[in-house]
């Protein structure tokens, strides 16, 4: 694996879980949305993630001799959530069904904030990697100049 593919395979990886952590942010955003433009309330949303093949002529030659490819991540698309929302008996809300129940978005704050605990984890081993390939360049070229 070479120098550029290396920052590229960390570069997506870090590209992958921004997107991540965007759509975390948004599900904490919404935690108390109880309406949205399409009705109903806020649906807590996931994201789809998907290894690729690194596209380089190197891997090319790697998928025709058998042996592993390279791979990359990337986001695939962004899911709602199908479980069901959280119905509360608030009377008194504006939003409240003949019943007096109002339904809450299905976001858990608590596994919200452990999902944004592994994507930053993530993310800042993706970053790791990126200092580690650019520290042995670094390496390289004083070993060189010697």
């Amino acid at each position: 694996m070479g120098f550029q593919t290396s920052l590229r395979i960390s570069a997506a990886g870090m590209s992958a879980q921004r997107h991540r952590l965007n759509v975390i942010a948004s599900n904490l955003a919404n935690l108390q949305t109880t309406r949205t433009p399409e009705g109903g309330p806020y649906q807590r949303k996931d994201v789809v993630f998907q290894a690729k093949p690194m596209v380089d002529s190197r891997n090319e030659s790697l998928m025709e001799s058998g042996q592993q490819k390279t791979l990359s991540v990337e986001m695939v698309k962004v899911i709602a959530d199908s479980r069901p929302p959280i119905m509360k008996y608030q009377p008194e809300h504006p939003d409240a069904d003949p019943q007096g129940y109002v339904a809450y978005p299905n976001v858990n704050a608590i596994e919200e904030m452990v999902n944004m605990l592994s994507a930053t984890r993530s993310y800042e081993a993706n970053l790791t990697m990126m200092k580690t390939t650019k520290d042995m360049v670094n390496k390289t070229i004083e070993i060189l100049k010697v």
